[in-house]
């Protein structure tokens, strides 16, 4: 792949130019696209692909504040430049000498991967990884939660970038595949389920709890709190941004907004142990996700930034 021109002509082309044009590239995918080239370091001033409108935005915007009050730290995590940053072999053999640990982040399934200071899940596949995720990514399955897990009132917000969704032998294809955000997560059990977009179009705000009954390990079960029809474009990037609140009057209240516009707004009258902090994330099923910027701090009640980057993508 030829990497595009950025502005200016003989400049380099910015990394964020370079994983536009890589994501818009369907035959080879996000991994043949970034391992083709290796852009200069220093992006350009205006940090933008060329025809395209505001790059992902790693900094806080007019409307946010760099430091939000209150005494809960902000969460920024920083990636590195490029390759494997955890995985699930990591946290299924945490002692082992060869796995990779991040200081931010655990990978319960699939493979977490850094290109240019992007989050990546790799081309997902159905396969279990190795210590370096070199053979397969079992990004088909793809879990990534934060270690940290003091995050109550909290606004999340990150750039994603999302191809279409296939299938595997061990996941065949379903209405959810997809993306989806993680808010108050307890365990793989317990947790808010925000999807921002799934492969029939739909956005829905989902409670998952510990189904009655049952050991505390096993499969949760989700209530639906809000459903609605906004399916976004695939393969461009969109500003996500996920809050949760409360307890107010026992109610915990969820929100969802893409590209600055609301599209749930949701109360859970049964959030049960929901009412206290817990971690962030991100999920994806069957699809090749990228995002960056992800940040989480108190929730204010701030607006997201209004315009999305590129409407569309150099091709």
């Amino acid at each position: 792949m030829t990497a595009p021109s950025a502005p200016g002509g003989n400049r380099a082309p910015s990394r964020r130019a370079l994983l536009t044009a890589a994501v818009a590239t369907p035959a080879a995918g996000l991994a043949g696209a970034l391992a083709a080239d290796r852009p200069d370091p220093d992006p350009p001033a205006d940090g933008k692909a060329p025809g395209a409108g505001p790059a992902p935005a790693d900094g806080p915007t007019e409307t946010e504040s760099p430091d939000p009050p209150g005494d809960q730290a902000p969460f920024r995590p920083v990636l590195p430049s490029d390759g494997l940053v955890t995985n699930e072999y990591a946290f299924s053999r945490p002692d082992a000498d060869d796995a990779r640990h991040s200081r931010d982040w655990v990978v319960t399934s699939g493979s977490l991967l850094a290109r240019w200071t992007f989050g990546w899940t790799g081309v997902p596949d159905g396969e279990p990884p190795g210590p370096g995720s070199a053979l397969h990514t079992g990004s088909s399955v793809f879990r990534l939660v934060s270690r940290r897990r003091d995050f109550g009132d909290t606004a999340v917000r990150c750039w994603v970038y999302l191809r279409p969704p296939g299938a595997t032998d061990r996941t065949p294809a379903r209405d959810w595949d997809g993306g989806h955000l993680w808010l108050r997560y307890h365990s793989a059990q317990e947790l808010y389920a925000l999807s921002f977009r799934r492969r029939d179009g739909k956005v829905v705000l989902k409670r998952k709890h510990p189904a009655p009954g049952r050991p505390a390990d096993k499969e949760g079960v989700y209530t639906t709190l809000a459903t609605a029809r906004h399916a976004l474009g695939h393969d461009r990037w969109h500003q996500i941004c996920g809050t949760v609140s409360g307890p107010r009057d026992g109610r915990v209240r969820i929100t969802l907004s893409l590209n600055g516009r609301t599209v749930l707004d949701a109360e859970d009258e049964d959030p049960g142990r929901l009412v206290t902090a817990g971690g962030v994330g991100l999920r994806g099923d069957n699809t090749e996700m990228a995002f960056f910027g992800f940040t989480a701090g108190n929730h204010t009640g701030g607006r997201p930034r209004a315009e999305p980057p590129a409407e569309g993508t150099p091709r």
